[in-house]
């Protein structure tokens, strides 16, 4: 069965840094596409940054400039790194990853930037 569980969130001063990390379990062949989604309360959720299987990279424009996506596939691992963090970026992160044509999703990751 496949796993996808987050760690690295947490509070955080704005102008701050944090990194979430997500591996997946239960995989026989190659994840293809990876992202990062994030929902606030009263929001719907959103794609932060999404990445191929070839290392080819997207950005939401609140984001660009700020967050990096990056993975590791020999660990089956996705990772967000976020610099320079404000208050808006307060939110459940979620990963996903899209593998033999189902799409998985992680649990969380609460990041709380105070101002």
């Amino acid at each position: 069965q496949v796993q996808l569980v987050e760690s690295g969130g947490g509070l955080v001063q704005a102008g701050g840094s944090l990194r979430l990390s997500c591996a997946a379990s239960g995989i026989i062949f190659s994840i293809d596409n990876m992202g990062w989604y994030r929902q606030s309360p009263g929001k719907q959720r959103e794609l932060v940054a999404g990445i191929t299987s070839g290392g080819s990279t997207n950005y939401a424009d609140s984001v660009k400039g700020r967050f990096t996506i990056s993975r590791d596939n020999a660990k089956n691992t996705v990772y967000l790194q976020m610099n320079s963090l404000k208050p808006e970026d307060t939110a459940v992160y979620y990963c996903n990853a899209n593998y033999a044509y189902t799409v998985y999703w992680g649990q969380g990751t609460q990041v709380t930037v105070s101002s």
